[in-house]
């Protein structure tokens, strides 16, 4: 369905994305990455809005910059709102349904049908301006899937919504995905888990990873856990773990902490433990790699061949 090879993009000195080489078969996949980990970049050359300086993407085996059949086939929602404001969810997906080639009767009837298939009911003939922004990402959606896609791009289409509008659209998009494929480009793991997809981690524009969401997690739990250790004394802290087999390597970070990387963080609780014992004042134990970001900085350092 999507091939990346060797593709380099540059803005200028700026890399966007860097020496990316995928396939990505028809199915469900999350393109997964922190803000500005290269992820727009990638969307905008699946969806033909940019040239690559170096490789070839293709998709469906074609390369999408400039070429209307490939691009009839996609189905595209930005992660940017909606800056049209005066027109009704009605008159602006049947006005991009009529883009795509079709009848105004058909583009009528396919937009009427779409909006209900999203939620939207009577409020698709009021004014965008007067919609809360979860009805308008109802609205891009049904902008994006009423002509039928074979393949629907959206880039971080859940952000910014209340839980019960980002629960109903993941429902919507994972329906979606049950028949055609999809690329949901997000910097949230759990939104890409719920809808059953297979996952591309990007970082600093690199792909660093891919595979099922067992496969990266295995790959994961293959690696060192990182803990995060807050107390009054690190470097007493610091001797305690030197010397321990369960410790694969430490550092003290400014005045109060020690991160101790480990494959057995039972021992290295046993360890604080003891300290705490001994009259240690320990605040907070952590994983030190809890956040998003820091996954992917292990997946780098796995990538390069760096050791935790």
């Amino acid at each position: 369905m999507l091939t990346f090879t060797r593709v380099t993009k540059l803005y200028g000195t700026v890399i966007g994305v860097n020496d990316v080489t995928v396939a990505l078969g028809p199915g469900a996949h999350g393109l997964l990455g922190p803000n500005g980990a290269g992820k727009t970049t990638f969307i905008g050359l699946v969806t033909g809005q940019l040239r690559p300086s170096v490789g070839r993407v293709e998709v469906f085996g074609k390369p999408p910059f400039g070429n209307d059949r490939v691009l009839r086939r996609l189905g595209f929602c930005p992660a940017s709102d909606i800056t049209e404001r005066r027109a009704s969810p009605l008159q602006w997906v049947r006005y991009l349904v009529r883009l795509s080639g079709f009848t105004a009767a058909d583009a009528a009837e396919r937009a009427a049908r779409t909006l209900e298939q999203v939620g939207l009911g009577e409020a698709a003939r009021r004014p965008l301006g007067t919609l809360s922004k979860g009805m308008r990402q109802r609205a891009k959606l049904a902008g994006a899937i009423a002509h039928e896609p074979d393949l629907l791009v959206l880039d971080e289409p859940f952000d910014g919504l209340d839980p019960v509008a980002r629960h109903d659209l993941v429902g919507l998009v994972r329906t979606w995905a049950q028949s055609r494929s999809l690329l949901v480009a997000s910097h949230l793991l759990h939104e890409v888990e719920a809808l059953n997809a297979g996952l591309a981690v990007i970082l600093g524009g690199r792909l660093v990873a891919s595979g099922s969401a067992e496969e990266i997690r295995g790959l994961i739990d293959d690696m060192p856990k990182e803990i995060r250790v807050r107390c009054d004394d690190p470097r007493r802290l610091a001797r305690r773990f030197v010397g321990a087999a369960s410790c694969s390597s430490l550092r003290v970070e400014g005045e109060c902490e020690v991160v101790v990387s480990t494959r057995s963080p039972e021992s290295i609780a046993d360890l604080v433990a003891a300290a705490v014992a001994d009259g240690l004042v320990v605040d907070a134990v952590m994983p030190a790699d809890r956040s998003l970001e820091g996954l992917f900085a292990r997946l780098v350092r796995l990538h390069r061949g760096i050791a935790p």
